[in-house]
């Protein structure tokens, strides 16, 4: 699973698309194979994938290509208030280097696809930006847009100097003077890595929005948030366990979608957020059970196939050649010579 692959609110997305419509953007382009409606980008409850966000990232680079710098451009426009609670605990941190830590340990509350690796020495903080799980045709936007938020989000509590030097491994742009007005300084282009080393004694500096107890609770919501998003992840879980308990015929996903409480367009949008399909998973339980019923002796291979759901026998022949390399008959057959 790559790191990026964590259901996260509509915020990032909502942001993105009110800067291409900005520049005279309709939002069905925008929005073009997300899988999403413009009314869901303003439900506060609304979740996405990584992918989803990532195909938004790619219809602006398409739909924007001489816009320099874009990721620069909508990174800076990330500030504590995108992240929500996780935002309010960031301004109630002790200090930078406290809000980077709490950044971190709830780092699935971002809108990252870069990973960042803190380091201190005795006068530096480095944050090494990963992007080893970033696909190549988004990598320059991803990083241009995290790196930017970082110092979007920093700005929001100092406008201290802080960065002493920023470390990029893509090729120099020709609009480097738009990194320099940024970040005020100049990077240094063709880098192994990307990186960002900091200022440690203002890291540390304390904040003058520091609040113990806002932090906490802003903490314990942080959490909650983690843990109901774990429990949409367990969803793929009670499909299977749905489908194996399910006497006699294998529903469809409009069925399971139902009893669930949810569309069934909701539902393929959660599995895939979680890695799977509805298909993927009823084929699963289709092989658990093929082997259970054929070592029953009175199952008929088109009585199985019928309580597998099939439309016919054939279907589950093919299905189980592929699955396990031979015909449902050669299993029983060699079932029996080994009893």
């Amino acid at each position: 699973m790559l790191q990026w692959e964590y259901e996260r609110s509509t915020q990032s997305m909502r942001l993105m698309a009110e800067f291409a419509l900005e520049h005279a953007l309709v939002m069905s382009d925008i929005l073009l194979g997300t899988d999403l409606k413009e009314s869901e980008l303003a439900d506060p409850a609304m979740v996405v994938s990584g992918h989803q966000e990532l195909r938004l990232i790619r219809n602006l680079m398409t739909l924007l290509p001489n816009v320099p710098a874009l990721g620069l451009k909508v990174g800076s426009r990330y500030h504590a208030t995108t992240f929500g609670v996780l935002g309010f605990a960031i301004v109630s941190s002790s200090s930078m280097r406290h809000a980077l830590d709490l950044a971190l340990q709830y780092f699935h509350l971002t809108f990252a696809f870069t990973k960042f690796i803190v380091t201190d020495s005795e006068s530096e903080t480095t944050i090494l930006i990963d992007d080893s799980d970033v696909p190549d045709d988004v990598r320059q936007f991803v990083v241009e847009r995290d790196a930017a938020a970082l110092f979007s989000v920093q700005r929001d509590f100092t406008t201290d100097t802080i960065l002493l030097s920023l470390n990029i491994s893509s090729e120099a742009p020709s609009y480097i003077e738009l990194y320099e007005a940024f970040f005020g300084i100049t990077p240094n282009f063709n880098m192994r890595i990307n990186s960002a080393v900091m200022d440690r004694q203002s890291m540390q500096r304390p904040l003058l929005m520091s609040n113990a107890l806002a932090l906490h609770m802003a903490e314990a919501q942080c959490r909650q948030i983690l843990d109901s998003r774990k429990t949409l992840n367990e969803l793929s879980s009670k499909i299977r366990e749905k489908l194996m308990c399910t006497a006699g015929y294998i529903p469809i996903m409009t069925t399971v979608a139902a009893e669930l409480h949810m569309t069934a367009r909701t539902l393929r949008r959660r599995l895939g957020n979680e890695g799977t399909t509805f298909i993927q998973l009823r084929d699963e339980v289709r092989q658990a059970l093929a082997e259970q019923y054929l070592t029953l002796p009175h199952q008929s291979i088109d009585q199985i196939s019928e309580r597998l759901g099939y439309a016919e026998p054939t279907s589950f022949i093919n299905a189980y050649k592929r699955w396990k390399g031979q015909t449902p008959h050669a299993f029983r057959l060699a079932k029996r010579q080994t009893h």
